[in-house]
């Protein structure tokens, strides 16, 4: 696995790790402080425990919403999710999780939670300007918000403490370099929901490194059938096209159909990891995958509102906790297989 050297140009990974072991040292301390407390821990014993015989902090009982973008099927946000639940038995979190790929929809969602009058809120801005106003009422009403996964650079403007996710821009541009090394002339990024900003920064990232030709290709991500359709006939269509690459693991399998039927010899990258790319590395039907490890997204956010509950505690310093991106291939899989098989990775 390679960390991509241009995550440096927002946040320095040795900066990453400090914070990082910050974090787990400040979890450590309230977790102690808290099986000591005067209470005598009968808050935890009143809980299940937090997994792995764990049981969860004694701090107040809290609930925390979160609303992402994500479409049917996407199996990256069950990895996010994974990961949330794991820190909310951790941390005496009650969990609440909605989602729609409207951004209109996803306003209203997190305006009933607002209404449920939430602890905390986790959300994705893969339409920004959308969720903006409800954001900022959350703000306003000394709710605090997480933004993660999308629209980082919006997170700030609109008043969410930190912002936990990859740079998407470059990402792009470590997907960008990988196609140089590998030696491909004309790529086609396969965008499987349009207006996700998100998705847009990817593929102008790859277009800012690659040395060849980048097309954009929009599909709906909902309909594999129909996204198949559209990759195989412009694969049929234009048989320069050496190189695919999709932008969320789902769409990685499809690709690869579509390819097939369409007799082309492209080559296939994705973003993002499920247990069907890792088999599809194992078998070299694909030859690279950018992670950016959605568990640490779900759980780092859940445990960050915890944390600002109960200490007063913001990591970040102003800029995104990053959580990528990181380049996996074939030689990866062994590890990869133990992760994504428990649903981690």
């Amino acid at each position: 696995m390679r960390t991509v050297r241009e995550a440096r140009t927002t946040t320095e990974p040795r900066a990453v790790r400090a914070r990082a072991a910050g974090l787990l040292a400040a979890v450590a301390a309230l977790a102690l402080a808290a099986g000591c407390s005067g209470s005598g821990g009968k808050g935890a014993e009143d809980e299940p425990s937090g997994g792995a015989g764990v049981r969860p902090v004694d701090t107040p009982r809290m609930t925390i919403g979160m609303v992402s973008h994500a479409g049917e099927g996407d199996t990256f946000w069950d990895i996010v999710q994974n990961g949330a639940e794991q820190a909310a038995r951790k941390d005496n979190v009650k969990f609440l999780y909605a989602n729609d790929k409207e951004g209109g929809k996803q306003a209203e969602l997190v305006q009933s939670y607002l209404d449920q009058k939430v602890d905390g809120l986790i959300v994705t801005l893969a339409k920004p300007q959308a969720l903006a106003a409800v954001v900022r009422k959350a703000v306003a009403r000394g709710v605090p918000v997480i933004t993660v996964n999308s629209g980082g650079r919006y997170s700030a403007a609109y008043g969410a403490l930190t912002h936990i996710g990859q740079d998407e821009t470059v990402a792009g541009r470590a997907v960008g370099e990988e196609l140089n090394e590998r030696g491909r002339k004309k790529a086609l990024c396969v965008v499987h929901e349009q207006g996700n900003v998100s998705l847009e920064d990817r593929c102008a990232g790859v277009r800012a490194t690659f040395s060849g030709e980048v097309e954009n290709l929009n599909v709906d991500g909902t309909n594999a059938p129909a996204s198949q359709s559209s990759v195989q006939a412009r694969l049929q269509s234009d048989r320069g096209i050496d190189s695919v690459f999709t932008l969320g693991a789902p769409m990685a399998a499809i690709a690869g159909k579509a390819r097939d039927e369409a007799g082309s010899k492209a080559r296939i990258g994705t973003f993002d990891l499920n247990p069907s790319v890792v088999g599809l590395l194992k078998k070299k039907d694909i030859d690279f995958a950018v992670d950016q490890q959605p568990y640490l997204q779900g759980y780092e956010a859940v445990d960050l509102l915890w944390l600002y509950r109960a200490n007063g505690n913001v990591l970040g310093g102003g800029k995104p906790v990053l959580t990528g991106p990181a380049v996996v291939t074939g030689k990866d899989v062994p590890k990869l297989a133990e992760y994504t098989g428990r649903g981690t990775r």
